[in-house]
């Protein structure tokens, strides 16, 4: 298209709010304000497609993400959303998939396990049924709701949060990695993570082990038209080009667990720096200095998708 504007009525009109960031959790966070009543624009540099969640493997786990005390309630308002968003697989790329979190037990998780449905202690692990997320249909889908709603969104970046304050009564945050410089917020720092993407060879479970000793993990999660592998965890590691020595291990740690996987034919390799914060998600607001209101939601660490529902929620409840 040809502008800045993706969608709606472009300009410089001024709107209720601005949210800058397009990723998953700025276009929820616009999708329920936009749905309640509020004007919204969506600010974003970068198309959803090429924001840190379009590269998400996106299985539904509260994984890599602070505060405990109030992440179970994020993650299970967005869990009670994604189930109802199953029944619409092709529209929302949201499906509930079987698997196996290797390793796991209930008594090593949070409150929030205990109110899982579909969940059973084995010898290996945790066997469950959970939201499995094709990134790519789900943030196209998110930015639809947006613009049903009255909402738009722009190819816009900001190196300031005085710009959208000089447009916008509120603005909120959702830009990730990007709030350590435009806060400043010293505490961001990446979690670099590596996949590989390859032809399905007939999965059709995903599968998680994790090292608590090693920034390493293994997982695939079955995708329409491909398997996606994984992973790594690497803190402070900025490092966003594809290595061929960890994309070979990745292949390698997930084929030891399905031997077909080591034949099947590679079809991409991605990297995604995780949004984390050393003081865990950070739901706040503050005043600006020319009068307007900042509210805050970033610093999701590995589970963005994961709360993407509940911290737009509590959001939107600072926006007032």
């Amino acid at each position: 298209m040809n502008g800045d504007v993706e969608s709606g009525n472009g300009g410089a009109a001024v709107s209720d709010v601005i949210v800058v960031g397009g990723g998953v959790s700025g276009l929820t966070t616009a999708m329920v304000l936009a749905e309640r009543g509020d004007g919204v624009r969506v600010w974003s540099a970068a198309p959803a497609t090429a924001t840190t969640s379009a590269v998400a493997g996106a299985l539904w786990w509260p994984y890599r993400i602070e505060p405990q005390d109030r992440v179970g309630d994020w993650a299970l308002a967005s869990l009670r959303w994604y189930e109802e968003l199953a029944a619409r697989p092709r529209e929302t790329g949201v499906r509930l998939v079987e698997g196996l979190h290797r390793g796991e037990r209930l008594a090593g998780l949070g409150p929030w396990a205990g109110r899982l449905k579909d969940v059973a202690e084995t010898a290996e692990g945790l066997r469950c049924r959970l939201p499995l997320i094709d990134m790519p249909v789900h943030l196209a889908w998110l930015e639809e709701r947006v613009r049903a709603a009255g909402g738009t969104v722009e190819r816009r970046g900001v190196t300031s949060f005085d710009e959208p304050a000089a447009e916008a009564a509120t603005v909120v945050n959702c830009t990730g990695l990007g709030a350590r410089e435009l806060v400043p917020d010293a505490g961001m720092r990446p979690v670099r993570g590596q996949l590989v993407l390859v032809e399905n060879p007939g999965i059709e479970e995903w599968f998680t082990e994790a090292d608590p000793a090693s920034s390493e993990t293994t997982y695939f999660f079955p995708q329409p038209g491909r398997l996606v592998l994984g992973g790594t965890a690497g803190a402070d590691d900025w490092n966003t080009v594809p290595e061929s020595r960890t994309a070979r291990e990745i292949v390698a740690r997930c084929a030891r667990v399905r031997p077909e996987i080591a034949r099947a034919r590679v079809l991409g390799h991605r990297v995604g720096l995780r949004p984390a914060r050393d003081a865990g998600v950070r739901i706040e607001a503050e005043s600006l200095p020319g009068g307007g209101r900042l509210v805050h939601n970033y610093g999701h660490g590995g589970a963005g998708v994961t709360v993407a529902l509940g911290c737009a929620q509590a959001a939107a409840r600072l926006v007032g």
